[in-house]
């Protein structure tokens, strides 16, 4: 085999596991490691990465991108052969990267799965084989585990030393640059039987100078649970005078452990090392022998018996490992698909995956991002929340509630969210910052729960309002409020006061209304979905969330009339300012007039200074559907007759954002075309995209966004620094925010044509992003969807992105057209030929009204989309009265819920 040959992954099993040969020829590769207890992990091909359960709490050093190819810390396992020298199992020596290029070369296998990581490496002078498992044990504790099996390849008897080394940085992340040095001299170093543990006595971070409880430790084993024969616990003695971590001297001169058997010995004030020296091994042709490392983090000092009895040896590893492989799966497998294309299918899974990793790791502690200090911020919590409502649904209604908690009365929210459901923080850093596209993402989150549940009562929950010291989305203060008084809106008289769900989703909607610039677009604040647009606060607007907003006051209105007839609901209960934002109840807003709407909403905020009256007034259902209705009316008219851009090509698209100059940002200009992709996506995706536009609209993107070696890029060049609209600007051309694939708007996009009944189109966009992806040779990814792909055609900033949620939510509800009306199972299928298998079959497995069943669309005649529709549909085998809708047909929910639980169900759908 070519060893510099770049090899694609390919795909094993049933369950995403994949193989991938010379995982060690591309840079960047990183893979999870993680479970729900918080243990968060992260392995490269050579063992690199970090082991963590928070930003105070690393075990190993915390790290970066470019720190898996210039840092020498990592996870190793040193053999030293008698007449042969020192050789790592992780590939990690200073030989070995010198000889990388050679022809003496190790070769190198990776396999992979849920959540699993192997590599199997061998050296043919050597004459060794090693073969390291990884993984993190699904349950609660904070532990991650690694096993070497190490076999003789060669044809004589071979002696090994073994010694597997994990450096212990045992700190806070803040430590590595601030004092790093001062913070080793707190380090309590102990040695026990089977491992080293530290405890550093102080720890020196934000929080201040405290007493540390935490403690750290790798211990190991030999496979029958045998002790090491010795330790090293502090590095510098481990990688001698001169020394470092790839050739270390008591490795490379196999010299005696500072610590012998059994441990006992307690070192103080140095850089610590979980450094384990096993007795040497003698194996005969083709024998092996295995070892079992375990990295724990633990609240107090680690019981070390405990550890060993349940981990320690190979028997226990394997029991667990298929442990944690059955709960991934099942996991993972509560949505899956069966299309004519069995790799896609395959690759969905680690789609699939990604918005659970995203909950575990927030938006930190993986290589490219290393960036805040865990958690989720806003549009986190409600995106996320679209994968859960097809995954595991039933936590979903607990986590929207306790997210509302998080909405100021001036329709703005917290930004500061905290670790446990609900709980949101006065912003620690007393920056005054509003993204003005927060308020539009709720209400589109708790639109899909309420058509997957019919749960309409859940509108008229009361929830809390978030408090802190800015007020009139973060223009004022509050002099009045500090911590002491809480974080909880209050009445006039102090009391908390709470408004119902449908409340907070009509504030959140109606401020931004009036909240315009010049040209009566909303304003665009801080930066709206697209953070690298920050520097455009005070004459900047977003056309492309004002669309988005029209649409939601549109369809909030149609929701309340809804409510109306299901619920008999004639009146709504509101907070008695809020009718200020109603002006077509009483003395209406001139909309053409900014300084009109600005006024009102003056008007609004003074009612209302971070604190209510407590009194509600009771207002009709239709006179407020009515007004919102003409708020959104107007909304669509105004941008379809002020910022559409017809083009000199014949077609057209939106204008998206006016910069901080108040000038209109895209068109056809003299030096070139400025067009964004998120202008489109969101008249699409909504209501203000007239039906004849879109077509031109498509022209526009296919013309000016389609890049054949990238995609959908999310802008054109607008050829420089643009200091009146934000950082994006300042990235090079073709990376992240500005030009790149992003591939979150990307699948909007792809969404927003499905639902406008532009399935070819859409097909091909969603197509893109699973070609892009998945070309290893170009893409350097393991499977999954990237938050962009660069320049070069790279994946970018792995796992963690809100895109792998909106791609899993397409395919379910638009693809395969698997989605609620309000509690009833819609099926309007939007498949297209080469999704159908060979029969003229594809399916989907997912979850309905806490159900689980089986969707399988069978194509009688045409397998072409626009050619077939529903003729019949049965359910296990029955055949069902549908009450027909245009393009699909409807289940009632009642029956459904006749269904058992505990199994699956199945749909079966003829296409003719």
């Amino acid at each position: 085999m070519d060893r510099n040959k770049i090899y694609g992954f390919e795909f094993t099993g049933n369950d995403g596991e994949f193989r991938l040969q010379n995982p060690d020829r591309s840079s960047f590769l990183y893979f999870p490691l993680v479970n729900e207890g918080g243990m968060m992990s992260t392995v490269t091909p050579k063992l690199h990465g970090q082991a963590t359960t928070g930003h105070n709490t690393f075990l190993t050093p915390p790290l970066s991108v470019e720190d898996l190819h210039t840092s020498r810390a990592s996870r190793n396992f040193w053999v030293y052969a008698d007449g042969k020298g020192a050789w790592s199992a992780t590939g990690n020596s200073a030989k070995q990267n010198a000889e990388f290029y050679s022809s003496s070369a190790d070769e190198a296998l990776l396999e992979a799965g849920f959540l699993w990581h192997r590599i199997t490496r061998s050296n043919a002078v050597m004459g060794v084989k090693a073969v390291t498992t990884s993984f993190v044990p699904s349950g609660n504790d904070k532990i991650e585990l690694m096993k070497v099996t190490l076999e003789n390849t060669g044809s004589k008897t071979l002696t090994l030393t073994p010694t597997a080394v994990v450096p212990l940085y045992a700190r806070s992340a803040d430590d590595l640059r601030d004092h790093r040095h001062v913070t080793s001299l707190l380090n309590r170093i102990y040695t026990s039987p089977y491992g080293v543990e530290v405890q550093p006595a102080l720890s020196f971070d934000e929080r201040g100078h405290r007493i540390n409880h935490t403690s750290y430790g790798v211990f190991g084993a030999e496979g029958d649970g045998s002790q090491p024969a010795g330790f090293f616990p502090v590095q510098e003695e481990f990688i001698g005078e001169g020394g470092s971590l790839d050739w270390p001297e008591a490795v490379v001169l196999n010299t005696a452990p500072d610590i012998g058997k059994g441990g006992g010995v307690q070192r103080e004030g140095y850089e610590a090392l979980g450094g384990l020296r096993f007795d040497p091994v003698s194996l005969s042709p083709g024998q092996s022998h295995s070892y079992v490392v375990i990295m724990a983090i633990e609240s107090e000092r680690i019981n070390t018996n405990a550890l060993i009895g349940k981990y320690g040896t190979t028997e226990a590893f394997d029991r667990l490992l298929e442990e944690t492989k059955a709960f991934w799966a099942e996991k993972v497998n509560r949505v899956q698909f069966q299309t004519g294309e069995p790799d896609v299918d395959q690759w969905m899974k680690w789609v699939t995956i990604q918005p659970v990793l995203r909950r575990l790791y927030g938006n930190s502690f993986l290589p490219y991002h290393d960036y805040g200090r865990g958690g989720r911020g806003w549009r986190d919590l409600w995106q996320d929340c679209l994968a859960l409502l097809i995954m595991e649904p039933a936590e979903v209604r607990s986590l929207l509630l306790n997210n509302y908690a998080g909405v100021r009365i001036d329709g703005s929210n917290a930004t500061i969210i905290g670790q446990q459901p609900g709980e949101f923080i006065a912003d620690r850093n007393n920056i005054p910052r509003v993204w003005m596209d927060h308020g539009a993402w709720p209400f589109l989150t708790t639109m899909l729960y309420l058509d997957q549940s019919g749960d309409l009562d859940f509108l008229l929950q009361k929830q809390t309002y978030f408090r802190d010291s800015f007020m009139s989305r973060c223009k004022e203060r509050d002099a009045s409020w500090n911590t002491t008084v809480g974080s909880s809106l209050r009445t006039d008289s102090g009391e908390v006061y709470e408004g119902t769900i449908l409340e907070h989703i009509l504030l959140q909607n109606l401020v931004p209304f009036y909240n315009v610039g010049e040209h009566n677009n909303i304003l665009l604040e801080g930066a709206d979905w697209n953070d690298g647009l920050d520097m455009a606060a005070d004459q900047g607007e977003s056309v492309a969330f004002t669309a988005f907003y029209a649409s939601n006051l549109k369809d909030i209105s149609q929701l309340l009339r809804i409510l109306k007839q299901s619920k008999g609901q004639e009146t709504i209960e509101l907070a008695e300012e809020m009718k200020l934002l109603f002006d077509s109840l009483e003395e209406s807003v001139n909309y053409e007039s900014v300084s009109a709407k600005l006024g009102r909403l003056d008007l609004y905020y003074a009612s209302a200074p971070n604190k209510v009256s407590g009194k509600r007034i009771a207002l009709d259902t239709d006179k407020i559907a009515d007004d919102l209705e003409k708020k959104a009316a107007w909304i669509f008219n105004h941008l379809r007759n002020n910022e559409w851009l017809q083009s000199e090509k014949g077609d057209g698209w939106f204008n998206g954002y006016y910069n901080n100059d108040g000038e209109q940002v895209e068109g056809e200009f003299s030096e070139g075309v400025r067009m964004t992709l998120t202008g489109q996506v969101f008249p699409i995706m909504g209501h203000a995209a007239a039906p004849d536009q879109i077509p031109h609209i498509i022209s526009a993107v296919e013309r000016n966004l389609l890049d054949a070696k990238i995609g959908y890029r999310l802008n054109s060049s607008f050829g420089g620094i643009q200091q009146n609209l934000g950082r994006a600007f300042g990235f090079a051309f073709g990376h992240k925010e500005n030009g790149a694939m992003f591939s979150h708007m990307t699948v909007m996009y792809g969404n927003a044509l499905y639902k406008r009944g532009y399935v070819n189109e859409g097909h091909k966009v969603m197509k893109s992003l699973y070609s892009l992806s998945s070309d290893f040779e170009t893409s350097r990814i393991y499977p999954g969807i990237p938050e962009y792909i660069n320049e070069q055609g790279r994946g970018m900033y792995t796992y963690l992105t809100g895109s792998a949620s909106w791609l899993l939510l397409t395919m379910v509800t638009e693809v395969f057209g698997v989605k609620g009306k309000l509690g009833d199972l819609l099926l309007e299928p939007k498949l297209v030929k080469e999704q159908f298998d060979t029969e003229g079959r594809a399916s989907i497995n997912t979850i309905f009204a806490d159900r689980e069943f089986k969707v399988v669309y069978k194509a009688a005649g045409s397998f072409n989309y626009g050619e077939y529709q529903i003729h019949s549909v049965s359910l296990n085998g029955s055949e069902v009265t549908l009450q027909r809708v245009s393009g699909g047909a409807v289940i009632p929910r009642a029956e459904l819920l006749s269904l058992q639980t505990g199994e699956c169900h199945l749909i079966e759908v003829t296409l003719a």
